[in-house]
């Protein structure tokens, strides 16, 4: 799935449950660079959601906003179609969900250490 199609995914589940989020889109001078895809408030905590399609790279400086966002008390997650019920998971508590946040935040630490080298 390429990250469009992904994107209108996320957003449809968004809007079907009735969460605030937000498209972020970063091309023009009066936007930050590197702030992830989608912020959102759900069930009261701020999620913030850079999403890729099948195959899609993190740029280094979307891997910085996302670990400050967490460093601040946020949800920060690089969210993969595969990954998208773990994430649903994970929002709703259950164990499952909490094993794969913490497995996210590892993959974006291992992307950050392939990325800066």
């Amino acid at each position: 799935m390429g990250e469009t199609e992904f994107k209108n995914k996320v957003e449809a589940w968004l809007t079907e449950h009735h969460y605030w989020f937000i498209k972020y889109w970063a091309g023009n001078r009066f936007t930050k660079k590197g702030v992830p895809d989608l912020l959102a408030c759900i069930d009261g905590r701020f999620c913030a959601m850079e999403l890729k399609g099948d195959g899609g790279r993190p740029e280094i400086l979307q891997l910085v906003k996302l670990r400050k966002i967490r460093e601040s008390g946020g949800i920060a997650v690089l969210l993969y179609p595969e990954d998208f019920d773990y994430f649903k998971a994970f929002l709703k508590g259950s164990e499952i969900g909490d094993h794969w946040y913490r497995e996210n935040k590892l993959k974006q630490k291992e992307w950050f250490k392939k990325l800066s080298h």
